[in-house]
């Protein structure tokens, strides 16, 4: 909520942007059997629920719910052998980051939420992989 509205003011960020967000979110959740929640929503649906902390609605916001993830890694020559190209995701890159100091002196809500260490890991993974936010 908070770290929404400080984007909004220093970027100029539009409410209409939170909600394409979650319109995008919530039309990937309808291919994915794992999703907690798989129902697909119009962007209009998206922007008229109720409002929980302005500018997000109800259909923006995450639910409380407990979550977990695996990655098993393996050799392309495993890979290979067991036939499991067509479910194979090659890693070009990888990078962890913790909070910078920025996040106890500047008073930010988007850094307390994780802007810097995103911002730092992610060009950590595009140096990497050669690769940028618009590929």
């Amino acid at each position: 909520g908070n770290a929404g509205r400080e984007h909004m003011e220093k970027f100029g960020t539009k409410p209409e942007t939170f909600a394409k967000i979650a319109y995008k979110n919530h039309k990937n959740s309808v291919n994915n059997p794992y999703s907690q929640f798989r129902d697909e929503y119009s962007l209009d649906q998206i922007k008229g629920a109720p409002e929980v902390y302005a500018p997000l609605t109800k259909l923006q916001c995450c639910p409380t719910s407990d979550g977990s993830a695996c990655a098993i890694l393996a050799s392309e020559d495993f890979v290979k052998k067991h036939g499991l190209e067509g479910q194979a995701v090659e890693l070009v890159g990888m990078a962890m980051a913790t909070d910078t100091p920025g996040v106890f002196k500047d008073k930010s809500l988007r850094k307390i939420a994780g802007s810097d260490m995103t911002a730092l890991a992610s060009q950590s993974v595009y140096k990497q992989s050669g690769l940028g936010p618009n590929d």
